[in-house]
């Protein structure tokens, strides 16, 4: 009976996949620099409903929700540059669209694809602070600022922190696709050995278990951050030296406030 399935292979290919790890890792994390600050930003402009870019925002989240990532590398891929030739021709400038990077583009697709979920994700997580303690801090005399610090951004936080990482769980899985940009990260590595003795099935199955390690330490790290930015649902229970000392707070504050009183109405 022929070998049809050769063990020893997945896991003597797995070292040589892993070679162009940073490539991958560094896919993701300029990606992510990208998708992160541009989902605050359209979060924020659709959360004020700002007129005009509120209406560009929606439009833009869902071209990039309603469209295949490999469409959109593909055309960041073909577009971009013929956007430059356009400025080039016009403009009469000089630039080098053959020196781009083909990760450039890959970082720039995925970059806005996951942007078009983060902001989704951010602008849900913000919604959902109630109101109530909103306008409580407002009438506490807190600043816009200081009502974002303390009360919008802990629980939005909390909120957005899962949906957040399975966004970036993604965004690792979606690296896999850089290849048609020309990247030569892990899966595009696998393709080229598969050619040499047409194991395909092994190498899919190596660069399963890798990405899958990867989306466990992930799911390892994002479970220990929950748990530290975790809103406690109840108050600490104070202990006795705690409760005396505010209370002798509260009776120096009582205490101190008809002698300001009535300095202000000029009686002291």
């Amino acid at each position: 009976m022929p070998n049809l399935f050769d063990l020893k292979l997945v896991f003597t290919q797995i070292p040589k996949l892993l070679e162009e790890l940073p490539v991958t890792l560094e896919l993701v994390f300029f990606a992510l620099i990208i998708s992160f600050l541009l989902g605050v930003v359209i979060a924020l402009i659709r959360v004020a409903n700002v007129p005009v870019l509120s209406k560009i925002a929606v439009a833009f989240v869902s071209l990039m929700r309603g469209t295949p990532i490999i469409v959109q590398l593909y055309a960041t891929y073909f577009g971009i540059p013929i956007f430059l030739r356009y400025v080039n021709y016009y403009r009469g400038t000089e630039y080098n669209v053959n020196g781009i990077p083909g990760i450039v583009f890959a970082i720039i697709a995925l970059g806005l694809n996951h942007s078009a979920f983060d902001s989704e994700t951010i602008r849900s997580a913000i919604l959902s602070v109630d109101k109530g303690q909103i306008e409580a801090g407002k009438a506490l005399g807190m600043s816009n600022f200081q009502v974002f610090r303390r009360i919008i951004f802990p629980q939005a936080g909390e909120v957005a922190l899962l949906p957040l990482g399975n966004s970036i769980i993604g965004l690792i899985k979606g690296t896999s696709l850089a290849f048609s940009c020309g990247v030569v990260e892990m899966t595009a590595v696998g393709k080229i050995l598969a050619g040499r003795n047409y194991r395909y099935f092994e190498v899919y199955v190596s660069l399963g278990i890798i990405y899958w390690v990867i989306t466990l330490v992930l799911e390892f790290i994002i479970k220990r951050l929950e748990k530290k930015v975790r809103v406690p649902k109840e108050a600490p229970e104070l202990k006795a030296e705690e409760l005396e000392a505010l209370r002798k707070n509260l009776q120096t504050v009582s205490a101190a406030r008809p002698v300001k009183e009535g300095v202000a109405n000029g009686v002291c």
